[in-house]
């Protein structure tokens, strides 16, 4: 469908320093892949997809696209447009139109459509993304995932055979995550060709065909999901999937605020996809704070670990002056021992210099 050779983009900055983002990119895409690009901030992920619709043209190289190369003098951008729509981060919806006249402009005005039929098949779209009981309101009335989501049924609009996403839920905020990215699962399932910048290792995972590591300006690695997560062959693909995403929280004395606990687990958790996760995280806080610990067993940390290597979730509690496990102990409370072992895989109890240590496998 798509073929990448050699691209390049070099841009000049203010004080005359050339900087090469794309240093020489060459892929194939063909119809009904779904690809996710991800890699460290800076190595040109996002302007490889604007070089490839020609939103930010390349300064070397070729894209062809059905066996046409796209960067020659007379390519007709509307058709390119057309065939290879774009979800930006920033929504870039119509302020002035309500939500039906965002996802109906593009079909009356370039595709020719008549005005009931562009709001035939809007109202369809809106219905598939969760949006059409906002068909009529302003996009000043919506969230941040609500818009994203219009965003996307406009795109649909157009007829695209392919979808470019760049970072569609970065601007999101981590509780209307879930909504966009459910959304693209589901084009995913009905074949819809992709290519998807993100930092959403998870569903990157989960929804994609291939993974494009891009590093340095090139694509650094190219593989299925299983094995760039799993068995990575370079080095630097080895440390960006090997991450370790954390939430600490500290608790000094009687007066914590459990609830604001909560809201910091529940922001994480959906940040990294961990919704099934969450329940279980807080029922072991809430059992171990409330029953199982001491007023006078202070301080104590708990550190919330998640792996995007191997998606391994770790839950710990490091109690100073504490010398004996709070699970095993004459004085717990079996109810709360109960309810921890049946939302866990496993718990390591480990004496230390100082304390005791607590970690829970979810």
């Amino acid at each position: 469908m798509i073929s990448v050779r050699h691209l390049k983009k070099t841009y000049t900055t203010p004080n005359g320093e050339t900087v090469q983002v794309l240093k020489d990119v060459s892929c194939d895409i063909s119809k009904g892949e779904v690809i996710s690009i991800i890699g460290p901030s800076g190595t040109g992920k996002s302007t490889f997809l604007r070089a490839l619709n020609l939103l930010d043209p390349p300064t070397g190289g070729e894209i062809l696209v059905d066996g046409e190369n796209i960067l020659q003098k007379n390519y007709p951008m509307n058709r390119l447009r057309q065939r290879m729509g774009m979800v930006f981060q920033s929504f870039n919806l119509f302020d002035h139109l309500t939500i039906l006249q965002n996802v109906t402009l593009g079909p009356i005005k370039l595709l020719g459509m008549n005005k009931q039929d562009a709001e035939n098949e809007a109202m369809h779209l809106l219905r598939k993304v969760g949006m059409a009981e906002k068909a009529s309101v302003m996009p000043s009335s919506l969230s941040g995932g609500q818009k994203q989501r219009v965003a996307i049924a406009r795109c649909l609009a157009m007829h695209p055979e392919i979808i470019l996403f760049d970072e569609p839920t970065s601007a999101l905020d981590p509780t209307m995550v879930g909504e966009v990215l459910s959304v693209i699962r589901q084009l995913a399932k009905e074949g819809m060709t992709m290519l998807i910048v993100t930092h959403e290792m998870k569903f990157a995972r989960d929804v994609s065909t291939r993974i494009f590591f891009m590093n340095k300006g090139i694509i650094y690695e190219d593989g299925t999901p299983e094995q760039i997560f799993d068995h990575p062959l370079r080095k630097d693909t080895q440390a960006f999937i090997r991450r370790i995403r954390s939430l600490r929280l500290e608790v000094n004395g009687a007066d914590y605020d459990i609830y604001g606990f909560f809201t910091e687990i529940d922001l994480f958790c959906a940040k990294y996809a961990l919704y099934d996760k969450c329940d279980s995280i807080k029922h072991v806080v809430e059992e171990m704070l409330a029953t199982l610990l001491s007023l006078e067993e202070r301080p104590l940390f708990i550190e919330l670990a998640f792996s995007e290597l191997d998606y391994s979730l770790a839950l710990t509690f490091m109690v100073t002056g504490l010398f004996v496990s709070p699970l095993n102990r004459e004085l717990a409370d079996p109810i709360a021992v109960s309810i921890i072992q049946g939302v866990t895989k496993s718990i390591n109890e480990e004496k230390m210099p100082n304390g005791y240590r607590l970690t829970f496998s979810l």
